[in-house]
């Protein structure tokens, strides 16, 4: 709260530790089930697509990973649950961020310590039309938020309109 302004901050599950969350987003994130990612977009668009949200917004842009991580991983999860929630949204997903510093996980880290680990990590790609635009940013888990303020803002200070959150899960806060 304070750090950035989103109208909207949604999450599909809440994260438990040994729950049903933390098994899907192991499967997708380190057993190489990018369709996991997919199939969970697609199953929240549906709940949001009744409720009339795709009204709200222009593009999904998920965060990114940085290259090295991806290269690794063979995909960006977040990327693979946007692509189902475009799917069924059909609102179109655009990568208009980039990683341009690797961190450490921010498993083991405190808030404060994951504010300042993700501060200048992202920017935007230079072909990236974002005045006016009204954003759906997506990510697998928000512990913090300290990754999605960081990636908000980045989007805000580029002129968009509006830019909500969306995760498959999310912590307490």
């Amino acid at each position: 709260m304070g750090l950035t302004h989103p109208n909207l901050v949604m999450s599909f599950l809440r994260f438990t530790k040994k729950g049903v969350s933390q098994s899907l987003l192991h499967q997708l994130k380190y057993k190489n089930r990018p369709e996991v990612g997919v199939e969970l977009g697609r199953i929240y668009g549906s709940i949001l697509l009744s409720n009339n949200f795709q009204e709200n917004w222009d593009q999904i842009t998920p965060v990114p990973l940085h290259p090295l991580k991806q290269k690794r991983r063979g995909y960006n999860q977040s990327e693979q649950f946007a692509n189902g929630l475009s799917e069924t949204l059909e609102i179109p997903v655009i990568s208009s961020l980039v990683r341009v510093q690797f961190t450490e996980t921010q498993t083991k880290k405190s808030r404060i310590e994951r504010i300042e680990n993700v501060s200048q990590v992202f920017g935007i790609r230079k072909e990236s039309q974002l005045e006016g635009k009204r954003i759906l940013l997506v990510d697998d888990v928000m512990t913090t938020g300290a990754t999605l303020v960081s990636c908000a803002n980045m989007l805000y200070d580029q002129k968009a309109i509006t830019v909500d959150l969306a995760v498959i899960a999310a912590g307490k806060m």
